[in-house]
C-alpha cells in the first residue's frame, strides 16, 4: 500500500507541476476519442471522417473549455446527418437544445459525464457512469447522465435505421412521416427508459450513502450503487421485456465496481482506525467533530529507508534545533527531530517532520 501511495502522490505533484500541459492533453485525447466514436457510428459526412479533420479539431479544443468539446460535438453531430436528411437533422437540432437548456440551467459543469456517457456506451462499459457520478458529482448530474443516455439512443438508433430515414422524395407527407418515426422511436423505447430511471436512482443512492458519517461509506456505497443498478434494470427488463443482456449487465457491473475503487483510490482514501473524535464548545453550541485522517506519503523512499534504517537520533540533533522549545508537538509520537540536508551557504539545521505510518517511532 506505501507504494501505491508513493505512485499516487508522484502522480498528482507531476500533474501539479505540470498542470498547464496535462489539461491542454487531456482535453485533446477527450476530443480526438469523441470525435472518432461519432465518425465511427455515424459516418454519413465522408469529409468529416478524416483523420486530419479530426485531428485539428481535437486540436482546437484543446485550447478552449471543456464545453467547448460538446459543442463540437454537437456540431459534427448535425452536420453527420445533414448528409442523410433534413428532417433528421430538425429533430436531433430541437433535441440538443433542449439538452443544452437543461444543462446549462440545472449542471453547468458536468461536461465530462455528459460525453463520457455515450462513450461508455459505444465502449460496452455504460454501468460505471452512474456510480462514478454519485461518488464524485451532485445529484443534479442525473439530467447529465440522463441526456447522455438518451443521445446514445438516438443516435443508435438513427445509425442502425440510416436507410429508412435518407432522403428519397420531396413529398412532404412522406418528410413528415420520418419525423413521426423519429419521435416515436424516441418516445417507445422502453430500453432507454428503464436505463434513465436505473442511472438517476443508483446516482441518488450513491450520493446519499457516500455522504453519511458513517466508517468505509464510499465503499458502501460503490456496492449498494451496484446491487441497486443491476435490479432496477433486471425488473425494468422483466417488466417491459426489454431484452438486455444479463451477462454483459453482471460483468460491467462488476467492471464499474473495479473503476470506482480506482477512482476512490485517487479521491477518498483515508484510514478508519486511527479516526479521532473530538467534543468542544462555544458560547451557543456544542461540537462533535469526527475527524478521519488521509493515508498519505508526505516523505520521498529515500527518505523513508533512511528513516528505516535509522537508530536513534544523536543528542547534538536536539541542541542544534532552531524551533520554539514551547511547542505542543514536540513530545507527539508521530514526530521526532531529524537532521536536514543543508542549502547552499547555509548549516544543517533539524526540522519537525511526520513519520509515515508503519515505520516504527525511534525517539531521541
Amino acid at each position: 500500500m506505501t507504494y501505491l501511495l508513493m505512485i499516487r502522490e508522484r502522480i498528482k505533484s507531476f500533474y501539479s507541476r505540470y498542470e498547464g500541459f496535462c489539461n491542454p492533453a487531456l482535453k485533446f485525447i477527450l476530443a480526438f476519442i469523441a470525435f472518432r466514436m461519432i465518425n465511427k457510428n455515424i459516418n454519413f459526412a465522408a469529409v468529416l471522417t478524416s483523420l486530419p479533420i479530426t485531428l485539428i479539431l481535437s486540436l482546437l479544443c484543446s485550447f478552449f473549455p471543456m464545453n467547448f468539446i460538446l459543442v463540437m460535438s454537437v456540431l459534427v453531430i448535425l452536420l453527420h446527418l445533414y448528409a442523410l436528411s433534413l428532417e433528421t437533422v430538425l429533430i436531433t437540432g430541437v433535441f440538443f437544445l433542449v439538452l443544452f437548456l437543461m444543462y446549462f440551467r440545472f449542471s453547468p459543469k458536468d461536461t465530462i459525464l455528459l460525453i463520457m456517457t455515450p462513450l461508455c456506451f459505444v465502449l460496452k462499459i455504460p454501468y460505471v457512469i452512474p456510480i462514478c457520478a454519485g461518488l464524485v458529482a451532485a445529484p443534479t448530474s442525473v439530467i447529465s447522465t440522463g441526456c447522455g443516455v438518451v443521445t446514445y439512443h438516438l443516435l443508435h438508433y438513427i445509425a442502425g435505421n440510416s436507410s429508412a430515414l435518407m432522403t428519397q422524395e420531396d413529398d412532404p407527407a412522406f418528410a413528415l412521416e420520418k419525423l413521426r418515426v423519429l419521435i416515436d422511436a424516441l418516445m417507445s423505447n422502453r430500453e432507454m427508459q428503464v436505463e434513465v430511471a436505473a442511472f438517476a436512482i443508483t446516482i441518488l443512492v450513491v450520493y446519499i450513502i457516500r455522504r453519511l458519517p458513517v466508517d468505509h461509506c464510499w465503499t458502501i456505497a460503490m456496492i449498494t450503487g451496484m446491487l441497486i443498478d443491476i435490479v432496477v434494470i433486471l425488473v425494468g427488463d422483466l417488466r417491459f421485456e426489454t431484452r438486455i443482456s444479463i451477462a454483459g449487465l453482471i460483468i460491467g457491473s462488476i467492471m464499474a465496481l473495479v473503476v470506482a475503487i480506482i477512482l476512490k483510490f485517487f479521491i477518498f482514501n483515508v484510514d478508519y482506525s486511527r479516526t479521532e473524535r473530538v467534543q468542544f464548545e462555544d458560547d451557543e453550541y456544542y461540537y462533535y467533530v469526527k475527524a478521519v485522517p488521509k493515508n498519505t506519503v508526505a516523505l520521498t523512499e529515500k527518505k523513508v529507508k533512511k528513516i528505516k534504517g535509522s537508530e536513534k537520533v544523536p543528542a547534538a540533533a536536539a541542541e542544534e534545533t532552531d524551533m520554539d522549545p514551547d511547542n505542543p508537538l514536540k513530545d507527539a509520537p508521530e514526530y521526532r527531530l531529524r537532521r536536514s540536508g543543508s542549502t547552499a551557504g547555509n548549516k544543517n539545521r533539524t526540522r519537525r517532520i511526520r513519520i509515515p505510518e508503519g515505520i516504527k517511532d525511534n525517539k531521541p
